[in-house]
């Protein structure tokens, strides 16, 4: 479920504070403290989500009472999203329903963890499952049968070597790292038994692609990459094959370094720069939807996702100060 919550005019204009409520899993990791409760040690607290980007959310929610206590000349909106970790469509619902309602900010900041730095561009990400379809035997017998697992092999090799060509060919940007594209299978099952030809199997695939590149070139070229696999498996029989469903498209974020809200950021913050990453976060959907939108929040991306996963003390009360002085120059000022 999503929440926008409006502080101050109830109207279009104004500062936006962004972040997401979902967190990743922690099954199979070796944590040494419970992740689902917090817990501080050594001016580092630890928990699931404290550095993404629960820190930021819980920064938010902890302005609200001063922003109460002041009247703003323009209103402070807060989004609150579900489902960042896998599709994003929280923030397509919210924005959606942001201009339905005409009530556009005049700018966004989303608190994904950058150590405060702000950072204008990332990479997209578009996900992808490819299921393969093949014809069972007994493993005595192969030749009756197509087996599954062995053209998932064969596309998954095709795509190392795709992913290979990126890193070789490009096209290269300056400020990514790394500059180029990636591309990656990650997910893998397939069959039922050994003895058995396996008559199917799928995997998923994904690909960050830095800004100039299109999702939808990338994925025909990985079509066409794979068509003689698919060829080869339909021939053993009509119901062989390969069959793609598109699961995840993330568009990249590419803010105009000029932009007000990067000298903004730049001010607030004491940073004299502005980079890029390449992980991928909600700010290309709202910049899609015409918001001016830029990533800076606590903590470090290297900490997310991981055991222990923690975020400094210190970049949680540096955060309270920059989100006070947001407030001040974009709400407060007449």
């Amino acid at each position: 479920m999503n929440l926008h919550a409006i502080l101050g005019p109830q109207e279009r204009g104004g500062l936006a504070l962004s972040g997401h409520m979902d967190c990743v899993p922690v099954e199979g990791q070796e944590w040494s403290r419970n992740p689902f409760t917090l817990t501080e040690f050594n001016g580092k607290l630890y928990a699931r989500g404290a550095a993404d980007m629960k820190g930021f959310v819980a920064a938010m929610l902890a302005a609200i009472p001063s922003v109460k206590a002041q009247t703003l000349q323009k209103p402070l909106h807060l989004f609150f999203t579900f489902d960042e970790e896998i599709t994003c469509n929280g923030a397509r619902y919210l924005i959606e329903d942001v201009k339905s309602r005409q009530l556009m900010p005049d700018m966004c900041v989303i608190g994904e963890p950058t150590q405060l730095s702000p950072v204008i561009a990332h990479k997209g990400r578009f996900t992808i499952r490819v299921d393969i379809r093949g014809r069972p035997a007994h493993s005595s017998q192969p030749a009756l049968g197509a087996n599954a697992l062995h053209a998932m092999g064969r596309a998954i090799s095709a795509l190392a070597d795709m992913a290979d060509e990126f890193e070789r060919k490009g096209p290269y940007v300056s400020g990514f790292q790394p500059e180029h594209t990636t591309l990656q299978v990650g997910l893998a099952q397939g069959g039922s038994i050994l003895n058995i030809v396996p008559e199917q199997a799928s995997f998923e695939v994904e690909w960050r692609a830095v800004p100039g590149e299109n999702n939808e070139t990338i994925f025909a070229g990985i079509r066409h990459r794979l068509a003689p696999i698919d060829e080869a498996l339909r021939a053993s029989g009509a119901e062989c094959g390969l069959s793609y469903s598109a699961l995840v498209d993330l568009p990249p974020l590419a803010l105009d370094a000029q932009s007000p809200l990067v000298s903004l950021l730049q001010q607030i913050t004491g940073k004299n720069s502005s980079g890029y990453v390449s992980y991928g976060t909600e700010a290309g959907i709202y910049q899609q939807a015409g918001l001016p939108t830029i990533v800076c929040g606590p903590g470090d991306i290297a900490q997310a996702h991981k055991p222990d996963e923690w975020i400094e003390r210190d970049q949680l009360e540096r955060c309270d100060t920059m989100i006070k002085r947001l407030i001040r120059q974009v709400c407060l000022a007449s």
